[in-house]
């Protein structure tokens, strides 16, 4: 028994030292806030093609931190979900704890 607990107290002294990378809080059921310590890199200039019809509208591309690097997702066209719709793009904010994603959405 005294040797299990020793080995539970070193592991949280121990785990205690490690500095975590990314934070993923869930503030709401089905929602995952991502905070990661480093900033993101710069966006990447990215060439638009040819728009494919009137009711589409350009999702830019951004980084997302994944598995301990930082990942490009491009941009691409998607058609609006309603006539007057308009898109919010993602962002990374700088937060007290870290660099927080928040994701793009669909705006009427």
């Amino acid at each position: 028994m005294k040797k299990g607990l020793m080995y539970i107290f070193l592991f949280l002294v121990f785990s205690s030292c490690v500095q975590r990378r990314v934070i993923v809080v869930n503030e709401k059921p089905g929602a995952d806030v991502i905070i990661v310590k480093e900033a993101p890199p710069k966006p990447k200039v990215e060439i638009k093609t040819k728009k494919p019809g009137k009711d589409y509208i350009w999702i830019p591309g951004h980084w997302l931190y994944k598995d301990g690097k930082w990942i490009w997702i491009p941009g691409h066209w998607a058609k609006k979900p309603k006539k007057n719709a308009k898109w919010v793009p993602g962002r990374w904010e700088k937060t007290e704890h870290g660099w927080k994603w928040t994701p793009g959405y669909w705006k009427d």
